[in-house]
């Protein structure tokens, strides 16, 4: 399996694409433990039994992102968030503890061009994939650069976190990320073998079941499930775990390393189309630097 990020569908921050060649990174952020005593506000969780599933898939498009052998794991119960962590959720977390995010530290984070107004400033593309711009003060406030907010989209998940924010979030919150095998256990929802949460049809009966880009990418989205960007995190019916998007929407952290510097990413997004990025699976993954940091990068907790 390569060590290289999947840098396509989420862009890695030193990937040496020149986007920040020659500078320093920020000192880390310090982290504040337990201050958030696992009652962040809006959260609902599910207990699920763990014992024995099969992980992975043989029949991936992409051999190299390591989905297979299919194997037999066996997990003890734990629980998980029904959705990924929201903008509200993230804020009480930035308001508590003063938390700055990577991108905030940086100075900036990669925005999907396609969101950009005609008339925003120039701005660099990333080498991985021209349709990923560097955006100065774009963060998980301000998803698509200083002008945006996220004042109607306190229920969406927030964007723009690191693998490094997440930590510092699950330290606050008395909770942790799910592990990877914890991260596909839950999001087949008891259906070894399927490539979706509800089974094997990505449109059944032509009904939309999750966040995804819908016409020819990069330059089209019909927007047809709905939604352009994100949507809200308990959007679309949950899986039989009672789990919301666990494909599609955002990527999410786990807890995993994925390769060399990296760690997984598992999910797919908004972004994400059969013309280049058939990850909205649940046997998909990916990984990333841990602190890079995008706008289609959340994560969901654990316990």
């Amino acid at each position: 399996m390569s060590d290289e990020p999947r840098a396509c569908c989420a862009p890695a921050r030193a990937s040496g694409d020149g986007a920040d060649a020659g500078a320093a990174a920020p000192e880390p952020a310090p982290v504040r433990t337990g201050d958030g005593a696992g009652d962040a506000p809006y959260r609902s969780w599910q207990e699920l039994e763990g014992g024995t599933f099969l992980m992975g898939s043989e029949t991936s498009p992409y051999p190299a992102d390591g989905e297979g052998p299919v194997r037999e794991v066996r997990l003890d119960p734990f629980g998980i968030a029904a959705t990924a962590v929201t903008n509200d959720e993230f804020a009480a977390f930035a308001e508590a503890t003063g938390h700055r995010t990577d991108a905030e530290r940086f100075g900036w984070s990669f925005v999907f061009g396609g969101f950009l107004p005609d008339d925003f400033p120039p701005t660099r593309g990333a080498v991985q994939a021209p349709w990923w711009r560097q955006v100065f003060e774009a963060d998980w406030r301000r998803p698509e650069g200083p002008d945006s907010s996220v004042a109607d989209r306190g229920d969406h998940p927030v964007v723009h976190v690191s693998y490094d924010d997440a930590l510092a979030y699950c330290a606050w919150a008395g909770v942790r990320l799910p592990g990877e095998a914890e991260w596909e256990y839950a999001a087949r929802g008891g259906l070894d073998g399927k490539p979706y949460p509800w089974g094997d049809e990505r449109d059944p009966d032509g009904e939309y079941r999750m966040n995804i880009w819908r016409g020819s990418f990069p330059d089209r989205n019909t927007a047809a499930d709905g939604y352009a960007g994100t949507c809200p995190a308990d959007a679309f019916p949950p899986n039989a775990y009672g789990l919301f998007n666990m494909t599609g929407n955002v990527w999410e952290w786990c807890a995993d390393a994925f390769g060399t510097g990296t760690r997984v990413l598992r999910g797919g997004s908004h972004l994400c189309h059969e013309s280049y990025c058939l990850r909205y699976r649940t046997s998909a993954r990916m990984g990333n630097t841990p602190d890079s940091s995008s706008g289609n990068t959340g994560f969901r907790v654990a316990r």
